[in-house]
């Protein structure tokens, strides 16, 4: 097991023993929508008709660029008046879902609460909202972070939702081949160029690791898209280290990302 791909350490049942476990103990404790209030951790993971109805899940038209929705088709490959103005280093972005009210908790409950049971939901999210993208890469790679953060955290929540994403799709899975090497502050409460700013530099490819992309598409994952800052930060890095070029798949992304300071 890599440094970034999913909890630290320890020994861990095969598929057919966690699949009998998870069966029994759904005998005996019977599962729960993941948002049902109240209701303790589920052991399957779906939600309530009412949370799906919530969710405002992206299709077709968007920005090929960076993933807004338009309000009507403008054809394909169209792009915002922000990504015309200030092309981004990767080539197309997809969203699952816009972050508002109705999908922040699950994330951050992932992120934060260590959720990982979510992650897979989350993939599943992602294949359906960039499978064009999918159809093209070569590879898969999650937004890295700094070890003493991982340390912290103990799971990187980008490489739980890219490790069954990539094996969806039957693509390699490179969660060790971009880091990031210098700890950044949060990227919350700051401007579009204070966020690029922040992260100038901050990603790599070691030179050990870029064969791996060298040549190839690959599909970058992060949770979230706010200014698009980190990912443009890493896009640059895999791109210096020879990757053909970058597309981009979130689970969820800012309403109003086009429109914010660049």
């Amino acid at each position: 097991m890599s440094l970034q791909d999913g909890v630290f350490g320890g020994w861990k049942p095969g598929p057919g023993l966690r699949a009998a476990g998870r069966g029994l103990l759904d005998l005996i404790f019977p599962p729960h929508a993941l948002d049902e209030e109240g209701a303790p951790r589920p052991l399957a993971s779906g939600f309530s008709a009412e949370a799906w109805s919530r969710i405002v899940f992206l299709d077709d038209p968007v920005c090929d660029g960076c993933g807004t929705p338009f309000e009507y088709s403008q054809g394909p490959g169209a792009r915002c008046a922000a990504c015309l103005a200030r092309p981004r280093p990767f080539q197309r972005a997809r969203a699952a879902c816009l972050y508002d009210e109705a999908s922040r908790g699950p994330i951050l409950q992932l992120k934060h609460a260590d959720r990982t049971d979510l992650a897979p939901l989350f993939a599943r999210w992602i294949s359906r909202a960039a499978r064009d993208l999918l159809a093209e890469a070569d590879a898969v790679a999650p937004v890295p972070l700094h070890p003493t953060r991982l340390l912290r955290r103990r799971f990187n929540q980008c490489a739980e939702i890219a490790r069954p994403l990539a094996a969806l799709w039957d693509l390699d899975y490179l969660p060790d081949t971009l880091v990031r090497r210098r700890a950044t502050e949060t990227q919350g409460g700051k401007s579009g160029s204070g966020r690029r700013r922040n992260v100038a530099a901050a990603f790599e490819v070691p030179a050990a690791r870029a064969k791996r992309i060298a040549g190839r598409r690959i599909l970058l994952i992060d949770d979230v898209m706010t200014t698009g800052a980190t990912l443009e930060g890493c896009t640059r890095a895999l791109l210096k280290a020879g990757a053909a070029c970058v597309d981009v798949a979130v689970v969820a992304r800012v309403k109003e990302l086009a429109n914010r300071p660049i």
